[in-house]
């Protein structure tokens, strides 16, 4: 299992649903990596209004890694002030490569303090957990991974303590981040409410009993218009200046003077902004069809030890997953986190604008993800 088509032999799925069932997910094989990394103190960030900030530079391990192996498939999951993927044995060197560098960008850039770790699946294991992956294909150009197993918990954990520590590259050390943006306006919530849901399951709990309730909540979702989908059918609204111009111009600085990438970003996007108001299709670039594949690309929903969402919701669905979550949670089968907000922000990598396989990540505009998880951590403080 060890073989390099390992993730390329997955056959993705099409309905949500299905993932539910942990049969639709394969182990690991055991010679390969797990990369893990996050914002310390990130609920400060937050607080501090920089919630987009953390979100690019969560973003930004997936974009160096995706540019470090040069177009091959690997499972990744962005986790709003993280990101985790895996890779194999033989990608290792690239893996501490790409979160070495992005841990010195993100301070000198941002000011940032990221953690990284890589582990490997055999210390996993070793430890009695499992590291379990699916594919979930959100339209025809874009699929991603869905993990189970409580492997990347256990790897996250270790990170936090200290454990198979990445330190940063040496200063100056630039990551490749091209196509990474965060270009378009925040998603204002149409029905009334943008809810940030994560659901695992209890430690030491009946993983079935887990199922059932996270079944339950996307039963309820998928009643919603588009599943709760928080990017309108038609993609999001182009503004400009874009809001977070000064953000991916950090991003992109690569030694370059600050002030001459914005205005370079500023230039491109107004030309960007031009064919998205009026139409125009220049050099094979459909203006419509791309914003329709921004929505349809978006991950939304998924799977990374438990359930994540960012929903449109209207009052009575979000009271409704509430009360569902609560009676769970009373009965221990499930720990949960659900934050309101306004509003959703979505951050992009991009290879080709001509392409279907650009990536897109959903999270609340307030705090989202991040703000939910801290809800469960203050629930088992409280407990212990």
């Amino acid at each position: 299992m060890g073989e390099n088509g390992f993730y390329d032999r997955l056959r993705p799925r099409t309905d949500f649903a299905e993932l539910v069932a942990e049969d639709c997910f394969a182990p690991v094989p055991a010679d390969w990596l797990v990369g893990v990394a996050d914002i310390v103190n990130s609920t400060g960030e937050i607080e501090k209004g920089r919630y987009k900030t953390v979100n690019m530079a969560g973003a930004a391990v997936i974009a160096a890694m995706m540019n470090a192996m040069q177009g091959r498939a690997f499972p990744f999951v962005f986790g709003g002030d993280g990101a985790s993927f895996a890779v194999r044995q033989q990608d290792a060197g690239l893996a501490r490569d790409a979160l070495a560098a992005v841990r010195r960008w993100a301070q000198e850039a941002y000011g940032l303090d990221m953690r990284a770790a890589l582990v490997g699946v055999s210390d996993i294991r070793a430890a009695g957990h499992d590291l379990r992956v699916a594919r979930y294909a959100t339209s025809q150009g874009v699929d991603y991974a869905m993990f189970s197993g409580g492997g990347l918990a256990w790897a996250e954990a270790r990170m936090k303590a200290g454990n198979f520590d990445v330190p940063p590259a040496p200063e100056g050390t630039q990551p490749d981040l091209s196509g990474l943006s965060c270009r378009w306006a925040n998603l204002r919530a149409q029905n009334g409410r943008i809810l940030s849901l994560v659901v695992l399951p209890a430690p030491g709990g009946d993983l079935s009993a887990f199922a059932a309730v996270a079944h339950q909540v996307v039963e309820i979702a998928d009643a919603l218009n588009r599943g709760g989908h928080p990017v309108p059918e038609t993609g999001p609204q182009a503004h400009w200046p874009p809001s977070g111009f000064a953000l991916e111009a950090q991003a992109r600085r690569a030694g370059a003077s600050l002030l001459r990438r914005e205005i370079e970003l500023l230039g491109k996007s107004l030309v960007g902004w031009l064919l998205f108001k009026t139409g125009l299709r220049v050099g094979g670039f459909d203006p419509g069809r791309y914003t329709a594949q921004v929505s349809a690309n978006a991950d939304f929903r998924k799977f990374d030890d438990g359930l994540k969402m960012t929903l449109d919701c209207d009052v009575a669905t979000c009271d409704r997953i509430k009360t569902v979550l609560k009676a769970a949670a009373a009965t221990g089968a499930i720990q949960y986190g659900a934050f309101e907000q306004d509003e959703a922000l979505i951050t992009c990598f991009v290879p080709s604008a001509l392409h279907q396989d650009h990536v897109h990540f959903i999270d609340g505009a307030a705090g989202g993800y991040a703000r939910a998880a801290s809800q469960i951590k203050s629930a088992r403080s409280k407990a212990a």
